[in-house]
């Protein structure tokens, strides 16, 4: 077993870092110093589950699935919404010595089916409100589970193991090890998906930077409104929670709702969350008559992450929530975070950037590889305990992207005097105008900055002179008067004339993906053509 992350040493904030070794023991700490402090609450019944109480039901679990048939070290799959069920199945998949590889419950039955073969999962875990396939076409068995109330408030672990699991290993399973503990998929929504095993030691290295980058104590609590499917509810919302004592609500249909939101951050006293640009645009739209008001909350800040936050947006937020707005940057293949900007004095942050690392080192290198200047533009790359080691399965996918412990993201960005890191773009993602190399992503923040524009999406239109051209899509507030010339006017007065959209739509909303980010493949294919 990989060693623990584990320093007795209070940091600035006055918090101390969880002594975890990964995913098996992040919540061992607790049951032994705190077995009845709540560490979950159940969505609009508001019913609390302790330390202990969701221990015994994971060592429950953990039990059965062994008694099932399940060999550890190989993969199994959960198919759940933000449950109890989805907690219980993560806790005690790892107390079993399984690798738990979760998947969004939204995809078709399909596209699940086919990754679950590919990674050689040797069972599914069907939490509510998922139900197993009526009539299985091959694949992995899936087995029901559900987690059941009895009389005095005890909880029970009903597992139905009826067919028998797939007992030998295949496809991407027999890469995997004992340090195992996650197989996530990145985020595509169709086959080009890779799998990304993330070990113990990954999962502990990436709570150690979140929960000390946001001074995590047992008197914190928020609300899930991120998918755990994906790193950024599963890391940052749910374990960082846990790992530090703290409490979560799970929202009673066990995802995102704009219009409950914030009774049930007022049930927990939420001191802070976690979400995407778009969840926050979606509160600041409905805050006039939903927020409660900035005496009802104790917040201590907010955090985005997994698309650019518009500086409008982070502004608008601060102002309403009277707390820091903290822009955070990672990826599945670094555990999630990999920088963020601190939770401390207002001199660390800076309009625009995502912060220093949080987990381990990123460098700004040139085309050769080599470092660029302070406010240079370059690749991004991630070395550090919290990335992992490559993609299952897939050699020539590893070898581009994976060198000697770094991580080669694809994003583009630059580093101040004082190494703070600032976005500008994806390599895939620049339109290449007659040469002109243009960052959507820089487009798209000029865009959300004009008056009236809640979302901006760019893309690439096909040019047989130039080979591409810049086209936008945008969605409006309700109410907002703006016109394709004013949003054109705004542009012209911000952006290179090559820059400047020509061809641009007002449109009542944007696709966006499963954990919340702009879908740009749909919005090129709905706009671009």
């Amino acid at each position: 077993m990989s060693l623990a992350v584990s320093t007795g040493d209070l940091h600035a904030g006055g918090c101390r870092p969880p002594r975890i070794s990964g995913l098996h023991d992040v919540i061992d700490a607790q049951v032994r110093d705190r077995p009845d402090a709540p560490a979950l609450v159940l969505g609009e019944a508001r019913e609390t589950v302790s330390y202990r109480t969701l221990a015994a039901l994971a060592d429950e679990l953990a039990h059965r699935l062994l008694a099932a048939g399940l060999h550890p070290h190989r993969p199994v799959g959960l198919v759940s919404a933000d449950n109890l069920e989805f907690v219980v199945a993560l806790l005690g998949a790892a107390r079993a010595g399984l690798v738990l590889a979760p998947v969004d419950p939204a995809l078709p039955e399909a596209e699940r089916r086919r990754r679950y073969t590919a990674l050689g999962a040797q069972a599914v875990l069907t939490g509510p409100p998922v139900p197993p396939p009526a009539r299985p076409v091959g694949g992995p068995p899936h087995w029901p589970l559900t987690v059941r109330r009895s009389g005095g408030g005890r909880y029970g672990v009903a597992l139905d193991a009826a067919t028998t699991a797939d007992g030998a290993p295949h496809s991407a399973a027999d890469r995997l090890t004992g340090d195992d503990a996650l197989a996530l998929f990145t985020a595509g929504t169709t086959g080009q998906a890779k799998i990304v095993p993330l070990t113990h030691a990954n999962v502990a290295a990436s709570l150690h930077g979140i929960t000390t980058t946001y001074e995590l104590t047992p008197a914190d609590a928020t609300v899930a409104a991120m998918p755990f499917f994906h790193g950024h509810g599963l890391l940052a919302g749910l374990l960082a929670t846990l790992a530090t004592g703290g409490r979560l609500l799970l929202p009673e249909r066990g995802r995102f709702t704009a219009h409950t939101f914030w009774d049930d951050m007022r049930a927990v006293s939420a001191t802070w969350y976690t979400a995407v640009p778009t969840i926050h645009q979606i509160l600041l739209g409905r805050a006039p008559g939903e927020y409660p008001g900035r005496s009802a909350l104790p917040l201590r800040f907010a955090r985005s992450c997994s698309a650019p936050l518009p500086a409008a947006t982070a502004r608008a937020l601060e102002s309403l929530l009277d707390a820091p707005v903290l822009s955070a940057y990672g990826m599945t293949e670094t555990t999630h975070q990999a920088a963020s900007e601190p939770l401390g004095a207002s001199r660390d942050r800076t309009a625009g950037s995502v912060g220093r690392p949080t987990a381990g080192e990123i460098r700004v290198l040139d085309a050769g590889r080599q470092p660029c200047a302070v406010g240079t533009e370059g690749e991004l790359w991630v070395h550090g305990p919290a990335v992992a080691r490559g993609y299952l399965a897939e050699p020539a996918e590893t070898a581009a992207a994976f060198h000697d412990g770094w991580f080669r993201t694809g994003d583009l960005g630059y580093q101040d005097a004082a190494g703070r890191l600032y976005l500008t773009g994806r390599i895939k993602n620049l339109i290449n105008r007659g040469g002109e190399k243009i960052s959507p992503e820089h487009v798209e923040e000029v865009l959300a900055g004009a008056p009236g524009v809640t979302e901006a999406a760019v893309f690439a239109v096909p040019d047989p002179t130039y080979g591409q051209r810049v086209g936008a899509a945008v969605v409006l507030a309700g109410g907002a008067t703006a016109t394709e010339p004013d949003l054109l006017a705004h542009c012209r007065d911000q952006l290179a004339p090559y820059e400047v959209p020509e061809r641009l739509a007002i449109v009542p909303s944007l696709p966006h993906t499963a954990k919340g980010a702009l879908d740009r493949g749909a919005v090129a294919a709905l706009y671009g053509t």
